[in-house]
């Protein structure tokens, strides 16, 4: 089992910043890829930003580029998703999700369905 837990959230105006962290523990060293998704209250999950982290290669959703940026600690076992210039349609729950994905990864990593394994959220809150 790979646990996930996320922190970093909060609430910040409109234009600051935060850096939210996902810490992995228990059998991480089977997990390759990381991914951040959002849940706005009553919408879909979606994906934000991913990391392949053996090949280091970085996606992103199209509403936060240039923006936000995935980053990596292998000695740390953590991702994390610095997020800059935030709008209040950032306001979401915020999660890391993890699993171990095959070369098809560039194509499906918003997906949720890819992962196995997911943190418990942390709520990020921008006001305009």
């Amino acid at each position: 089992q790979v646990q996930l837990v996320e922190s970093g959230g909060g609430s910040v105006q409109a234009g600051g910043s935060l850096r939210l962290s996902c810490a992995a523990s228990g059998y991480s060293y089977s997990v390759n890829c990381v991914g951040w998704f959002r849940q706005p209250p009553e919408k879909e999950r979606e994906g934000v930003a991913a990391v392949a982290l053996g090949t280091g290669s970085t996606y992103y959703a199209d509403s936060v580029k240039g923006r936000f940026t995935i980053s990596q600690d292998n000695v740390k076992n953590t991702v994390y998703l610095q997020m800059n210039s935030l709008k209040a349609e950032d306001t979401a729950m915020y999660y890391c999700a993890a699993d171990r994905c095959g070369q098809t990864y560039g194509r499906s990593w918003y997906k949720p369905i890819v992962y196995g394994f997911w943190g418990q959220g942390t709520q990020v809150t921008v006001s305009s």
